[in-house]
């Protein structure tokens, strides 16, 4: 459905942090993602993330020199953990539905498992990306480009109803991540944890079938 061909390459956060034992770096990495996801990049300082992780300013800047450098860091091992956890899904020999539903669980399960990304990446979409130093649209405009492509192939086909492919897109793009970033807000309406399994699945199982109905004749 979308690849991309200019992902960052070092290897996913999720799984570094997730190792059993954990370097000081790590340690950074993972406090650094908590609070940059709470507090956002200006309300988020170096020395909240020493105090997190149990060390002194000076030793967190012995392993990131700045906190633009730390932000960038986190921001890019997350992105390139979401671009690996794709990548099956979307280089799959299925076609049609198939292979968008094999997409939307994908995409669904990474947010699921890592929701403070979620955050960030709201919180840096609504700033212009201008902590990141980089054109976030720009990094994800190719994958969002091959994405609309492979819907309107299968349009054309009449495997899929006639859509606007991007609009379509974006309707993606809101329903799976306003659901992880506005979680305080959306269990007052739930009455129910919204990360609890039973609603995660409920969520991804609604997601899939609202595609499906979209997009089936």
């Amino acid at each position: 459905m979308a690849q991309h061909t200019s992902a960052p390459s070092p290897a996913g956060a999720q799984r570094d942090l997730d190792s059993p034992a954990r370097t000081t770096r790590e340690q950074i990495l993972e406090e650094a993602l908590a609070l940059f996801a709470q507090g956002g990049y200006g309300g988020t300082s170096l020395n909240d993330i020493a105090a997190g992780v149990g060390i002194r300013r000076p030793s967190l800047l012995h392993h990131f020199p700045s906190k633009e450098a730390l932000y960038q860091e986190v921001f890019e091992l997350l992105l390139s953990d979401w671009f690996e956890r794709l990548a099956g899904a979307i280089g799959s020999a299925e076609r049609g539905w198939d292979k968008v539903e094999l997409v939307l669980r994908a995409g669904f399960r990474f947010f699921a498992d890592n929701p403070s990304y979620v955050r960030m990446v709201r919180r840096e979409a609504i700033d212009g990306g201008q902590h990141l130093g980089i054109d976030l649209a720009s990094v994800l405009r190719p994958s969002f480009d091959l994405a609309a492509d492979y819907f309107e192939r299968e349009m054309q086909t009449g495997t899929f109803r006639t859509q606007d492919s991007r609009q379509l897109l974006i309707t993606g793009y809101g329903a799976l991540l306003s659901y992880f970033s506005d979680e305080p807000f959306l269990e007052g309406l739930l009455d129910m944890a919204p990360m609890s399994a039973d609603a995660l699945a409920n969520r991804e199982e609604h997601i899939v079938q609202f595609f499906r109905a979209a997009l089936l004749p």
